[in-house]
C-alpha cells in the first residue's frame, strides 16, 4: 500500500541521511540508522556480499571505503509502501566513486525495507546492486554464449 505523505517524508529522511553518512564515511551514524538486531540483512553486488548483523554490515562498508578515494550515491526516483510499523522502499540512482584516481559512475538500485522503532525509521534489510550490464534491454535472461 502507498505510503500517506508523512510516512514517506519520514522514511525518506531516514534513507537520505543514510546516504550521506555512507558519503561522508561515518560508520557509527550509519550503523545507527540500521535495526540493532542480529538478524539485520544487507546484499550487495558483490558475489560475496552478503552481510548478516551488524558487524558484518559495519565491515562491508568499511571495505567500501577502504577501496575507494570516494564514493556517494545518489537516486532520482523512488517509491515508498507502508503497512502498519514497516515501509518499503525502492530506489533507482547512480554510485560515483573514485577509485585508484578514477572517476567511475554506475546505476544502482536500492531496495530496503525499514521497521519504525519509535520515532525513528530504521532499516532492517537493504539490497543496492548494479542491473546486469550483460543482459540486454527487453530481454529478461542473459544470452547463452557460443
Amino acid at each position: 500500500m502507498r505510503a500517506d505523505t508523512e510516512t514517506e517524508a519520514a522514511v525518506m529522511r531516514s534513507f537520505d541521511e543514510l546516504w550521506k553518512a555512507y558519503e561522508t564515511r561515518d560508520g557509527d551514524r550509519l550503523l545507527s540508522l540500521f535495526v540493532p538486531d542480529g538478524d539485520v540483512l544487507l546484499y550487495g553486488t558483490g558475489a560475496d556480499e552478503k552481510r548478516v548483523g551488524p558487524a558484518e554490515i559495519r565491515a562491508n562498508f568499511e571495505r567500501d571505503w577502504s577501496q575507494s578515494e570516494t564514493a556517494y550515491l545518489s537516486f532520482d526516483w523512488h517509491s515508498v509502501s507502508s503497512a502498519g510499523e514497516v515501509a518499503l522502499v525502492g530506489a533507482d540512482g547512480a554510485a560515483h566513486v573514485r577509485v585508484e584516481g578514477q572517476d567511475v559512475t554506475m546505476p544502482v538500485r536500492a531496495t530496503m525495507a525499514f521497521e519504525r522503532r519509535g520515532e525513528k525509521w530504521l532499516v532492517a534489510q537493504m539490497h543496492v546492486s548494479t542491473p546486469a550490464g550483460e543482459q540486454a534491454e527487453g530481454e529478461s535472461w542473459v544470452a547463452p554464449s557460443g
